[in-house]
């Protein structure tokens, strides 16, 4: 009897489905004041084709893996060669299962980072801040001021 130690919802995502994992730095804001974490995410096939082209991110670095290596024992698993201070980032089974399933529609992404090679030349910029514990907050004055003809043909 083998035990089956997928996610119960998991049916159509093999074991040795290819998928990419990241480390991205995220702030939060604790005591009025940004600390930085590193929070490791599964990065969708359409992402890695952006980053690799050269746009800015927040990533550092990224390794491509397998399901079975992303979610062994029932769990998350953070790649060996990962920083030790990270931690998984929120939803991260159901993230880890749209992004398998994302590359499954496009293999050729594949080849810009082979099964098991790490990549870290990104374009990596954290000026603009990902914040993770925000509460979005939208309010009247927020919204924007329209012309009174607008909405009327002339």
């Amino acid at each position: 009897m083998s035990l089956n130690l997928m996610p119960p919802n998991v049916t159509d995502v093999p074991s040795d489905a290819y998928v990419v994992l990241g480390v991205a730095t995220c702030f939060i804001k604790e005591d009025g004041k940004l600390q930085p974490i590193k929070v490791v995410e599964p990065i969708p096939s359409a992402a890695l084709e952006g980053l690799c082209k050269g746009i800015e991110t927040s990533y550092e670095m990224a390794i491509a893996t397998t399901f079975e290596a992303a979610f062994a024992q029932g769990q998350g698993q953070v790649p060996a060669s990962f920083p030790e201070d990270v931690q998984l980032c929120d939803a991260f089974e159901e993230r880890l299962m749209a992004a398998t399933r994302s590359y499954r529609s496009c293999a050729s992404i594949q080849s810009l980072l082979p099964l098991g090679q790490s990549k870290t030349d990104f374009n990596y910029s954290i000026e603009r801040k990902r914040m993770l514990n925000v509460e979005r907050v939208v309010r009247t004055e927020d919204n924007v001021k329209q012309h009174a003809y607008t909405h009327e043909v002339l």
